[in-house]
């Protein structure tokens, strides 16, 4: 049963950073703009760190897209999906209530979902976290393997 869940689990977390990523491509000006956007409000210089950040984020999702997809970092995936969830997550709810920043649309799955940035996506990002965690601790099940039965020993004679 534990397999099982984390094979579904790593699978639908690198579908879900493989669209988003591919996704951003898509829309890739109007996800810089977001970006910049987003650097601006937060008082970082948006000009020059628009492009690094914008590339970054999206190599990030393929990167963890294929560290999940790859059963011996499989671990790694999911450690590197979390780290990334609870960034963005961490993110949106700061934008939203320490900045009070202005309603944006995150352009997370491009032009495809819409979604503004704040706590609908913060829960969304956090909810995402229980597949990571499943692949996470569920991979070291997966290579510990079944206990092998136990044996009676005899009795020392």
């Amino acid at each position: 049963m534990i397999k099982a869940l984390v094979h579904i689990s790593r699978f639908v977390l690198a579908a879900l950073f493989l669209f988003t990523a591919g996704a951003k491509l898509a829309i890739l000006k109007t996800f810089a703009g977001n970006v910049a956007e987003l650097l601006s409000s937060a008082a970082i210089n948006y000009e020059r760190w628009r492009w690094p950040v914008t590339i970054s984020v999206i190599v990030l999702e393929v990167i963890a897209a294929i560290l999940l997809i790859i059963r011996r970092t499989m671990r790694l995936g999911a450690l590197l999906a979390a780290v990334l969830l609870i960034g963005f997550s961490t993110f949106a709810l700061y934008y939203v209530y320490t900045l009070h920043g202005e309603p944006l649309e995150c352009g997370c799955f491009g032009g495809i979902i819409g979604s503004q940035l704040g706590l609908k996506t913060a829960l969304r990002n956090l909810a995402l976290l229980v597949p990571a965690l499943i692949v996470f601790f569920g991979a070291t099940r997966m290579r510990a393997g079944p206990s092998p039965p136990s044996t009676p020993r005899a009795a020392p004679s």
